[in-house]
């Protein structure tokens, strides 16, 4: 994959972020690619579904498994505009996903480098994930934080 294709795939990436945020969900949207193709998609949607787990990254995996027949993906890249957590980044490992590229760092929960390092450099998985960081970052980071400005506002007036 080229830059360009990152940039590509995060931008649709962004684009289901901005589905989860007119859902009121925060605004994060992944997209998971094999040869060029999309075999999964997900957005945000803990609050609607009532479900923690119910991040970008564990719906675009849960899609995928379904659309492939399969719970491993191996040759997958996953696109998330924010950097992914620790139970994400579990189930990116035990779904067998190649390459992971993110936007946006999460210096409160990140798993690939910012708060933990579990992907690629926890040595105890016998999966190594490849990590790209920083595709669209301000793009992606400036959704979120225009996102929590606007509640914190919200919040403030109600």
């Amino acid at each position: 994959m080229t830059l360009d294709d990152d940039s590509h795939w995060m931008a649709y990436a962004l684009g289901l972020a901005h589905e989860a945020e007119a859902l009121g969900e925060v605004p994060v949207g992944a997209v998971i690619v094999s040869e060029g193709k999309v075999i999964g998609e997900g957005f945000n949607k803990p609050i609607a579904s009532r479900d923690p787990t119910a991040h970008a990254e564990i719906q675009a995996i849960r899609d995928a498994g379904l659309r492939i027949g399969n719970y491993r993906l191996p040759d997958a890249t996953l696109y998330v505009t924010l950097e992914p957590c620790t139970m994400c980044a579990g189930a990116i490992v035990h779904a067998r996903i190649d390459r992971v590229v993110y936007g946006a760092s999460d210096p409160k929960g990140g798993a690939c480098g910012s708060v933990f390092d579990l992907l690629p450099a926890d040595e105890r998985f016998n999966t190594r994930v490849e990590v790209t960081a920083g595709v669209r970052a301000v793009e992606c980071g400036t959704l979120l934080s225009r996102f929590f400005q606007r509640r914190r506002t919200e919040k403030k007036t109600s």
